[in-house]
Parts: C-alpha cells; sequence; structure tokens
C-alpha cells in the first residue's frame, strides 16, 4: 500500500457534503459555478468513503505485517539457538540421510554457469548428483561446461514419469567418470519443462531445484534436507534463503566474501529479499501457510512431484504454483504433510542491476501471482484447504495482488483531491510521515534479524548502507514497483504471449579477473 495514497487521501476534510449537494441542486436554473460546486461535492463525498477504505486496507496490512514480523522473529531466535545443538557431522554420517539430486536449468547462462556447477560438485552432502539441462542455449553455455568437465556423450534412457515437451538431443558426463554430474541438452521450451526433465532422469528420493546462476553455501544442502531427516514422513518440500550475489567476492564457487553491491538499485533489492525471505517466509511458514518456494532454492520429493504432475510450462508462476499444486492436492486426500521453511541455508544469485530488466522481471512476478490465484481460486475462502484456503490466499489476493491496484489508485486519485479542496493537509503529512515511518522500520527490523542471526555483513559502512537503502526504497522505487506489478495483471488479463525476456548478467566477482560479459 502507498504511503502517499493512504495519508493524502486519510486527509481529507470534513466538509458538511449534503448540504452542499442539496443547496447546489435545489435551484432550477444552476448557474456554472452552482454545477462546479455540485460536482466538488459530489468529488468530496466519493473521496471521503474511498479513503475510508483506504485507510481500513492500510490498518490491515500493516497488522499483517506486524504478526509476520513478530512470528519471524521468535522463528530467528527460536533457530539461532537450536544450532549449538545441531551438529552437521551427524547429519552427513548417518547412513538414513535422503541422498538428493540437484536440478539446474540454464538457458544462455555462459557467463556464471562454470561458478555455479563448480559451488554445485563440491557441496558438503553425503549422496547427491547434478543434473544440468541445456534448455536450448543459444550462447556459449554448454561448450563452457564440456571445458570445465571434459564432458563426453553417453545414451540414457529418459523416463516418461514427468510429460516433457521439449526434444532431448543429448546426454553427457565426465569422461573420467570421477564427478555424479549429468549434463542434458534439449530443444528449448521453457524452464518449467527443463525441470521436469531433469526430475525425469532424477535417480534420487529428493530433488532440489536451483537456478543456473546460483551458489549454494557449502552445507546448505545439510541444512534444507534437515527437517526431511527430523519428520520424514510428513515433510514434503523446504524451502531456503536466496540472497544477492552482486558485489560479493566469489572464490572457488563460494561466495567468500559479502559485500553491499555498488548499485543503489541492487541496494534496494538486497532489502526487499531479506524482508521477503527472513520475514515473510519465515512467518508464514511458522503459521503453516507457506505458499512459496522460490525456484532458485527448493527441495521436494520426487514422488509427490511426479503425483502432481511436475511444474506447469503454461505459467509462468510455475515455483508459486507447484506449491500451492502440493497443498490442494495433498489437502483433496486428506494426508498429514508439512511445507517448511528454513532460515539457515542461503543460495546466492545474481539481481537485475538494470531498470528494464528490473521490471520484466516484476511484470512476470506479477503475472506469475495472478495466474496461480486464479487457477486455483477454488481454494480461496474454502475451509476445506485449512490455512492455506482460509488465511493464505486470501492474503495474496488482498495484499499482494491487489496492492499495486490501490497503490497506483489511490495515487491517481490525489489531483482530484486537491481539485476538490477535500485535503486536511495537517493530517495527510502527519500519516504520511506515519506510513514512511513503519516501512523504514520493517526493513530496520529485517536488517536488525539477519544480523542477529547470521551476522553476514562484516563491515558498519555495509550496514549503513543497507539502512540507507531501506529509506531510500520509499521515494520511487516502490511506485515503480506498483506499476510493473499493475501491467502484470493487465498481461495476465489478456492473456498475451507468456515471455521471460533477456536477464542480462555479468558473472560472479571473483578476485583477480573480470566478472565477464553480457549475456541474453
Amino acid at each position: 500500500m502507498s504511503a502517499t495514497a493512504a495519508g493524502v487521501l486519510a486527509g481529507l476534510g470534513t466538509t458538511d457534503v449534503p448540504g452542499v449537494l442539496a443547496g447546489a441542486a435545489g435551484a432550477a436554473g444552476q448557474s456554472v459555478d452552482e454545477i462546479v460546486d455540485a460536482i466538488r461535492a459530489g468529488a468530496q463525498w466519493t473521496l471521503m468513503v474511498i479513503s475510508a477504505i483506504i485507510l481500513v486496507y492500510s490498518v490491515a496490512i500493516n497488522t499483517s505485517y506486524l504478526m509476520l514480523i513478530f512470528l519471524a522473529t521468535w522463528d530467528a531466535i527460536d533457530s539461532h539457538r537450536r544450532l549449538r545443538f545441531f551438529s552437521q557431522e551427524d547429519t552427513y554420517a548417518n547412513p538414513l540421510t535422503p541422498a538428493i539430486s540437484v536440478i539446474m536449468a540454464a538457458y544462455n547462462e555462459e557467463a556464471g554457469i562454470a561458478e555455479s556447477v563448480r559451488a554445485m560438485m563440491s557441496m558438503r552432502y553425503p549422496t547427491f548428483e547434478v543434473v544440468v539441462v541445456d534448455d536450448g542455449s543459444k550462447d556459449g553455455t554448454f561448450e563452457r561446461l564440456r571445458a570445465e568437465h571434459n564432458l563426453v556423450e553417453v545414451p540414457r534412457v529418459i523416463p516418461d514419469d514427468l510429460p516433457m515437451r521439449g526434444k532431448v538431443l543429448s546426454t553427457h558426463v565426465p569422461a573420467d567418470g570421477s564427478a555424479s554430474l549429468l549434463v542434458v541438452r534439449k530443444t528449448n521450451s521453457g524452464r518449467a519443462d527443463a525441470n521436469n526433465v531433469g526430475i525425469n532422469l532424477a535417480r534420487h528420493p529428493l530433488v532440489c531445484i536451483v537456478d543456473a546462476d546460483s551458489l549454494l553455501d557449502s552445507s546448505a544442502l545439510l541444512q534444507v534436507a534437515r527437517p526431511f531427516a527430523d519428520d520424514p514422513l510428513n515433510v514434503v518440500a523446504t524451502g531456503g534463503v536466496v540472497r544477492i550475489a552482486n558485489g560479493c567476492e566469489v572464490v572457488g564457487g563460494r561466495v567468500a566474501k559479502v559485500n553491499m553491491p555498488r548499485s543503489w538499485l541492487v541496494r534496494i533489492q538486497v532489502i526487499e529479499y531479506l524482508r521477503a525471505f527472513l520475514l515473510g517466509r519465515t512467518g508464514w511458514s511458522r503459521l503453516g501457510g507457506l505458499l512459496v518456494i522460490s525456484g532458485a532454492f527448493g527441495l521436494f520429493r520426487r514422488d509427490v512431484l511426479i503425483e502432481v504432475g511436475g511444474f506447469d510450462p503454461d505459467t509462468i508462476g510455475e515455483d508459486a504454483e507447484m506449491v500451492a499444486r502440493f497443498h490442494r492436492h495433498l489437502r483433496e486426500q486428506r494426508r498429514d504433510y508439512r511445507i517448511v521453511f528454513v532460515s539457515e541455508p542461503v543460495s546466492w544469485t545474481e539481481a537485475p542491476s538494470s531498470m528494464a530488466v528490473l521490471a520484466r522481471q516484476r511484470r512476470r512476478w506479477s503475472r506469475g501471482l495472478a495466474e496461480l490465484l486464479w487457477r486455483h481460486r477454488k481454494m480461496i475462502g474454502n475451509p476445506r484447504y485449512g490455512r492455506i484456503g482460509m488465511l493464505t490466499l486470501p492474503y495474496f489476493v488482498l495484499f499482494e495482488l491487489l496492492a499495486p491496484v490501490v497503490n497506483l489508485g489511490g495515487l491517481a486519485l490525489v489531483p482530484i483531491a486537491l481539485w476538490a479542496d477535500a485535503i486536511n493537509v495537517e493530517f495527510a503529512l502527519a500519516l504520511l510521515l506515519a506510513s514512511y515511518g513503519y516501512a523504514v522500520l520493517v526493513g530496520f527490523v529485517a536488517l536488525a534479524v539477519e544480523e542477529y542471526a547470521f551476522r553476514r555483513y562484516n563491515s558498519w559502512r555495509d550496514l549503513g548502507v543497507a539502512a540507507v537503502a531501506s529509506v531510500a526504497e520509499n521515494f520511487g522505487y516502490r511506485q515503480f514497483n506498483a506499476w510493473w506489478g499493475l501491467q502484470g495483471i493487465f498481461a495476465a488479463l489478456r492473456r498475451t504471449k507468456q515471455v521471460w525476456g533477456v536477464m542480462t548478467r555479468e558473472g560472479f566477482s571473483t578476485p583477480g579477473r573480470s566478472t565477464g560479459g553480457n549475456r541474453g
């Protein structure tokens, strides 16, 4: 909800609207001034009603944020205390620790694919494999992998557990057989279909879906798989934290030093990610209503993935849609299950560094949410689906999907309110400052929780920059986000062709060498 819109519209005056309307309409021969007065009075009355609605909306969304912050902070403190009793060595040495197949769908990832695969291959986990699905890349993605791992082509029978749209052209493994790596080349058919191909080829009971431009912490698999070991009968999916790697130093496929990016556009995204993962998803996980597991880092039971039909190639937000389908399928079967967010493991990814690329990403996210909610509209407000139907989905409709509409709609009404002389300026400014202060407070809480639990930023300068970014995002950035969100909603309504667009990347910063060029 826009603080500007809420503050200004909530400052509407208390004009005697019915009296003005009656006086303006009473004379038979109205002058032009009287007609204008009547229109202005009608606008005042209408704006007063709208302002009341906006105030209720603003209070409701802020209250929900406070609840999620409380739950996330509680979870972070609890997790921090449990860490002293958790031994990764026990999980690593346990013969019952489930094996994992890591699926990396890649399209034009030449700039960072070598670092990403190197990081995956050196993960600390007892038994795992890496399946890279090259989804018809037009750059040197496969050539980089072939040179890095000395790949040779081998025949491989591909199971048909999930339907596949693209044609598999070849499968490749390292010539010396020293690494559990499989590289699949196929015709382009989108990330969802590429993930399904990887799941068909996966040999292990757990499937980890990661972006091809992601770098995982060395112990990330051990941490994200822990809920499966703690509750093997009920846990069906887990998600981990996604953080921004722009500006960080990468050595050997690992983030060796965490730095704030140089670009203010990316710095603001760092705050967004902190808030979304550490506060939003942690809070929803505590409530048992987690809806989103990022396609950049999620772990799933392979058998349940196959039960629900795999990722849907016909939706642009296939990661969240998959989680919604998990909830729907398992609720309808009346099975006990848990979908858990784990706040310790981190997947590092490259964030958009230009407004054009960021706009495409946010339009895609908004469209994906709209498609998800329409596709699973049967669940919304339906007690059969428990918390996901009665709490999570209605929340996403009201405060995620409709937020851009209320935000920009409120801003659009401000000129009308000024013309109608319907604004109490002092009250509007006071509420505006309070709204901005609250938004900044949420960002500061995210930073404080992250610093208490994980201490990833080692310099006071970086923390200071992050604090400034928490303030700066309220001036222009949020408004642009709302506009892009509205465009995504309109694209979903028009059912235009789904286009991911070009994601220009620069690769990861490694001391002693350049980060590489752009690619698309």
